[in-house]
């Protein structure tokens, strides 16, 4: 089996001499001054670390800070050198197999083998019908009925779809499907587990635009404690509700999504830089007085203080941030106008046709963004543009002066992983001086001895950058980009959105990041049906329509229309307005209920903060003890309760005309449900 599904059996002996405790709490993960050592390198020193059940841990950091040995600390593949960690008592763990048996098993037997337990009891029945228990025979299949085992393969089907899998991949061959289509085969496996705790490692890497919404959506429903290390910072605002920053050998814990995180990491920083400053004062003043005074004996006792004062001061560290990446793109030498034309083409492969009658007009500082699902030709548009692929009809002219610059992942397979970041540069311009390769190369984190370092000690993110960093070194005036950012940390990616920003050339990029769509590009094209046409909407308008189809296909429900609306804007606007009214009484009970959730969170915070001092515990508080735990499950009670009517009330929002909620009601996470 691929999916990592297995039970844990650590339990931590305070909770079973108090097992009220982890009762309670419902403390999933704790790490207890933990400390681990990868060879000479120390990933984590004394960290400290509880994770409630419910919450969707986004776990952010550069790279090679410790993300996937944080996964494989709770997975148990690791053991910590110092520390504990500690899961709670019969956890069903489920997380993603990085290979794939070379098999010709069908794509979807292969995805319900997630499901562990089903499984089980296909085998039971099977066991049963040769013995011919009839009793045996009816409890199993009740069972089977219990467990959704009738429904088991339309649920695979559903969640392949998302995926991005057309009906007839469903009884493939394994060994048929490329690398990143069998990725998304132990994605879906690891979701087919019925798991309490989900661990998630770059789940987007291989995915397109439509599968991340997909994803999103899953997760966002997904009922247990789940972990996502993820460098996409929309999917993490869209799924997470606490994040875990990797930094410095210790893990941050924060409440809310990604954007809230960076708010309370900006405040933190500017918090440390003024109690900073103020003692760098203070130091200042103790040593002046100490310089003038310590020489006259009437203040002498008072200098003497003050270097006491001062070694027991604790050490405020300057607060910084780091920004390992800084680069820009050099002007384009020329900007010829137009830099490619296309006319009337049809493109496809092996004779068949994928895009037809396309018509595109490249011209400098045109910033374009494709939108459309997986296999609707986008890369295909790409590869026209960059001249690799030639049309079937039509026509594809090009300035004498283009100079194109053209990622694709394809380009990491085929860097030569023999030489290191200075000589791959050098073969590009051997005419440049070595300082200024080594100026270069430096922006994008190959400084010093990394410079000169082969790539294949490289991970797949820093072969990426040496890549991106060798396209940009080139000045080109039209920029290529298919899914630059696989692999790219956050850091990686803002420096990425920055240096496109002020770029001159024009720019066509296919990306399922849509923070790098939003901020880069000011122009939609949709590609699908062959066809490729100007997008009116934003990403925004992109998610909504996408949602709701994949909502009517899960459903089984015709969609109304195959592509976005096209009407004029005001028009748009118009009957959102109509519609915004309708929902409007709708929205104020959810906000209603909201307040009303947070206000009980926040009580039962108190209770717990009660519940933690151990004195509560000793025989004379036992009625004490009693009244709180009481008073707990009256509050406990009361969330599900408004959790339950704020479920009913978004389902009826959505059902009007199939739509989510806007953009402006404030979702959260409680308890694994979203609110």
């Amino acid at each position: 089996m691929s999916a990592t599904c297995k039970v844990g059996t650590k339990r931590c002996q305070e909770c079973e001499r108090r097992p009220i405790d982890a009762e309670y709490f419902h403390i999933v993960i704790t790490l207890r001054n933990l400390t681990l050592q990868r060879g000479n390198r120390r990933l984590f020193s004394s960290v400290e670390l509880t994770v409630h059940r419910g919450y969707t841990v986004g776990v952010v950091g550069a790279n090679g800070v410790g993300k996937s040995s944080l996964l494989g600390l709770v997975r148990g593949d690791l053991q910590p050198d110092e520390g504990d960690i500690v899961l709670s008592r019969e956890l069903e763990i489920a997380s993603v197999s990085q290979e794939t048996p070379s098999s010709a098993r069908p794509a979807i037997e292969y995805v319900l083998d997630g499901d562990v337990r089903l499984r089980e009891l296909e085998h039971r029945l099977a066991d049963s019908d040769a013995t011919g228990n009839g009793e045996q025979i009816a409890t199993l299949h009740a069972e089977y009925e219990a467990l959704g085992g009738y429904t088991a393969n339309a649920r695979a089907a559903r969640m392949l779809s998302g995926l991005g899998f057309s009906d007839e991949d469903l009884d493939k061959p394994l060994n048929q499907f490329s690398g990143g289509w069998q990725m998304r085969l132990n994605l879906a496996q690891a979701l087919m587990c019925r798991s309490d705790l989900l661990l998630l490692d770059e789940p987007t890497n291989h995915l397109d635009l439509d599968a991340v919404l997909w994803l999103e959506r899953w997760l966002q429903g997904y009922h247990g404690t789940a972990m996502v290390i993820s460098h996409d910072r929309e999917f993490l605002d869209n799924v997470a509700n606490h994040i875990a920053h990797l930094e410095h050998q210790h893990i941050g814990f924060y409440r809310g999504n990604y954007t809230a995180f960076e708010e309370q990491k900006a405040a933190r920083i500017a918090r440390q830089a003024a109690l900073f400053q103020q003692q760098q004062r203070e130091v200042a003043d103790m040593h002046a007085f100490v310089t003038r005074f310590r020489a006259k004996a009437t203040k002498a006792r008072q200098a003497q203080s003050r270097l006491r004062a001062l070694e027991r001061m604790e050490n405020i560290s300057a607060a910084h941030i780091d920004r390992p990446f800084h680069f820009s793109f050099l002007a384009p030498e020329k900007l010829p106008n137009p830099l490619v034309q296309l006319d009337k083409v049809d493109a496809g492969y092996d004779g068949k046709q994928l895009l037809r009658q396309v018509r595109l007009n490249i011209e400098p500082g045109l910033r374009l963004g494709l939108l459309g699902p997986n296999g609707a030709g986008k890369s295909t548009l790409i590869k026209l543009l960059a001249g690799t692929l030639e049309p079937l009809s039509g026509t594809r002219e090009q300035n004498k002066d283009l100079q194109v610059a053209y990622f694709t992942q394809h380009q990491l397979e085929q860097l030569d992983l023999q030489i290191n970041p200075f000589v791959h540069l050098q073969r590009l311009t051997p005419n440049a001086t070595e300082q200024a390769l080594k100026n270069y190369l430096g922006g994008f984190g190959f400084r010093g001895e990394r410079c000169f370092a082969p790539c294949s000690q490289f991970s797949g993110g820093e072969q990426a950058r040496l890549v991106i960093a060798g396209l940009i070194w080139q000045r080109p005036n039209l920029l290529l980009l298919d899914e630059p950012t696989n692999h790219l940390d956050l850091e990686m990616r803002h420096a990425l959105t920055l240096a496109l920003q002020s770029y001159q050339g024009a720019l066509v990029i296919v990306s399922h990041d849509r923070h790098l769509l939003r901020t880069t590009t000011d122009k939609l094209l949709l590609v699908g049906n062959g066809q490729v046409t100007p997008y009116d909407g934003d990403i925004d308008d992109y998610r909504e329509w996408r949602l709701k189809q994949q909502s009517n296909s899960a459903s089984g429900t015709k969609p109304t229309q195959d592509r976005p609306s096209t009407l004029h804007p005001q028009t748009r606007r118009r009957e959102a307005a109509i519609e915004r009214q309708a929902r409007r009484p709708l929205l104020m009970r959810l906000k209603v209920l909201e307040t009303r959730i947070e206000q009980l969170h926040a009580d039962r915070k108190k209770q717990e903060h009660t519940l933690s001092n151990s004195a509560l515990y000793e025989i004379h508080n036992k009625e004490r003890l009693k009244e709180t735990l009481l008073a707990n499950a009256r509050l406990s009670e009361q969330i599900e309760e408004a959790e339950t009517e704020w479920l009913q009330t978004h389902e009826r929002l959505e059902a009007m005309n199939g739509e989510t909620i806007p953009p402006s009601v404030t979702l959260t996470r409680h308890n694994g449900r979203t609110v």
